[in-house]
């Protein structure tokens, strides 16, 4: 008996905390659950043995009472319920069609649902989110999808804009807690919301993985392997564990599972032509707004849309916000109202996932350069940290990385991010620097823009993105980078004894490359460091095989150069040498 009243209690909390919607929805399964649970408990008073228990008179009175009801219960569907989930029904199968609801009729809707403002609107929305999680067939699925977009399309045109709210102080909020390091992403360092295995057995936030392989990678971040294929294997466990994590710390814990089972399998056509009529209205209203306030909010809104799904950022696109976002970069708009600036800019950043948007947004009048700017001189850390994360996406495409690598301003931009800013825009500024060091003729302009002095300021602070800089530097840089490179080889040669897997990997690799065409003054800088053949033969014991390998390269060029064998390296040697004499001369003079 405890068990069904336990049961009734969960279901009864379900309906009062769940989905409006969704219950509604549901009405007639709900309903049989109900009356099910019913007989379950009219048997169980049945056969209860009353009389051999001590019961008031009172008491035993209401148990006959709830018996005899519990018999007599029948399913009950209240008509009014009937009748506004036939409304609903019928108002997304109108949407298929690709007809814009009634304003009168939808608000009445909203209304006997009790979604009468912006912030029930937004509790609604998540918690149709969950219920995304939760079904086992995609028909089920489909139905919350679409769901979704009707209550985001009503939030926006019933109830207007919402209230802007930083992302920044929520995620800043996180990143003062103590985070376990298996919760953190190899690539964001970041908590990982939505856990993925890759085909090498590491594990990262499927957000930031998915990333780097749309950005053309086709290798481990973490291992540098060769990837046999790019699925992505939920891991579920370790999920549950974050979940867990964040709700003894009180932490949102928001998860890209939604979006992917919206972009992926479980697509609706209401949910689509929803989200369509969503972004005409926000960028008519946009393209209206006559004051920065009223534009904020409706920048926030796109934002918040932008980050949803594929269909939603082409959307955006094909309606023309990028021009409209464009508007809002400037420094004016900084200055008077910050936020406004932080919305635009990460709108595009959103947008920019999608590759078809990244040509849009490189061919908008304007769009880059404006970006550029805000990467430079804007108004928040926020701003200039996504403004930095959008040119990384950007660059993702080839001749993209090519085309902005040519402009000083963004090498200027990422340069005094990476070494002014705080530790999130540092990180989004280094990964920046690292996709447009994939191009050549890139490196050079990277080096003599102080690249390398910079890395070794933040290798305290960011090594792993740091040292994964100076590898693809001095691998594609010539001579020039590594002469450059001189000065970091203690740095490095600490790192290997006190870095992470990661990192000291991409040290090792960097040292192997730096000793191999730097020259005897280079091998001779490393063997100064106290202990490094232990060090070296530390690695040659644990870590991954490249590390492992690396490892023992290493120490032969140190063993060569110890033995006095070190003819391979004169040429290359005098060559940096007259390198970091001529760079010497040229600090000097300048």
């Amino acid at each position: 008996m405890y068990i069904v009243l336990q049961r009734i209690k969960t279901l009864i909390e379900d309906c009062s905390n769940g989905s409006r919607m969704w219950l509604l929805i549901q009405t007639e399964s709900v309903a049989c659950s109900f009356h099910e649970l019913t007989l379950e408990l009219s048997t169980l008073l049945d056969i209860f043995p009353a009389e051999q228990v001590d019961l008031s008179e009172d008491i035993h009175e209401l148990f006959i009472l709830i018996r005899k009801q519990c018999l007599q219960a029948k399913v009950f569907l209240d008509p009014s319920d009937y009748n506004l989930r036939h409304q609903v029904l019928t108002m997304l199968d109108r949407i298929k069609k690709e007809i814009v609801p009634d304003h009168s009729k939808l608000a009445e809707i909203f209304d006997k649902l009790g979604l009468r403002n912006s912030s029930s609107c937004k509790e609604e929305i998540e918690s149709l989110e969950d219920k995304v999680q939760n079904q086992i067939d995609e028909e089920s699925e489909s139905e919350v999808v679409a769901l979704i977009g009707l209550v985001r399309y009503a939030k926006c045109v019933l109830y207007g804009a919402s209230t802007p709210i930083s992302d920044h102080r929520r995620r800043k909020l996180v990143s003062e807690a103590i985070i376990p390091s298996d919760f953190r992403c190899p690539i964001s360092l970041e908590l990982m919301r939505d856990p993925v295995v890759l085909a090498t057995g590491q594990t990262y936030d499927r957000e930031s993985i998915t990333l780097w392989i749309e950005s053309g990678h086709n290798t481990c971040p973490k291992t540098g392997q060769t990837l046999a294929h790019s699925n992505l294997i939920p891991h579920l466990a370790l999920k549950n564990l974050i979940g867990m994590w964040c709700r003894e710390q009180k932490f949102p814990f928001d998860t890209a599972e939604n979006n992917q089972k919206v972009n992926g399998a479980v697509r609706n056509k209401a949910a689509i032509e929803a989200a369509k009529m969503t972004v005409s209205f926000l960028v008519n209203k946009l393209s209206l707004s006559q004051s920065f306030e009223a534009a904020n909010g409706v920048v926030y809104e796109l934002r918040s849309l932008a980050k949803t799904n594929s269909d939603s950022r082409a959307s955006m696109a094909e309606a023309g916000v990028i021009p409209l976002l464009v508007r809002y970069l400037g420094s004016d708009v900084g200055s008077e109202l910050p936020n406004l600036q932080v919305n635009a800019v990460t709108t595009i950043l959103n947008l920019s996932i999608l590759e078809a948007n990244k040509t849009r947004i490189m061919e908008t009048d304007g769009a880059i350069n404006s970006v550029i700017e805000v990467l430079r001189s804007g108004a928040t850390w926020e701003a200039k940290a996504n403004a930095a994360a959008a040119l990384f996406s950007l660059s993702g495409v080839h001749s993209y990385r090519k085309r902005l690598g040519r402009k000083t301003r963004v090498i200027k931009g990422l340069m005094d991010l990476a070494k002014s800013g705080n530790k999130c825009s540092k990180k989004d500024a280094l990964m920046a620097i690292l996709n447009l060091a994939g191009d050549r003729e890139t490196v050079g302009r990277l080096v003599d823009a102080g690249v390398v002095e910079i890395v070794k300021e933040v290798m305290n602070v960011l090594p792993e993105e740091a040292v994964a800089i100076l590898e693809v530097v001095v691998k594609r840089g010539g001579v020039v980078a590594i002469a450059a490179a001189y000065i970091a080889i203690r740095k490095l040669g600490m790192l290997l004894r006190e870095g992470s897997d990661a990192a000291r990997e991409s040290a090792v690799a960097t040292l192997v490359t730096i000793c191999r065409k730097g020259g005897s003054e280079m091998v001779g800088e490393l063997a100064a460091i106290a202990g490094i053949e232990r060090i070296i033969w530390e690695m040659m014991s644990s870590g991954t095989m490249r590390s492992r390998r690396k490892a023992a390269t290493l120490l032969r060029i140190l063993r060569r150069w110890a033995a006095g064998l070190d003819g391979e390296f004169v040429d290359l040697h005098t060559t940096a040498t007259a390198t970091i004499s001529s760079s010497s001369r040229v600090a000097l003079a300048s």
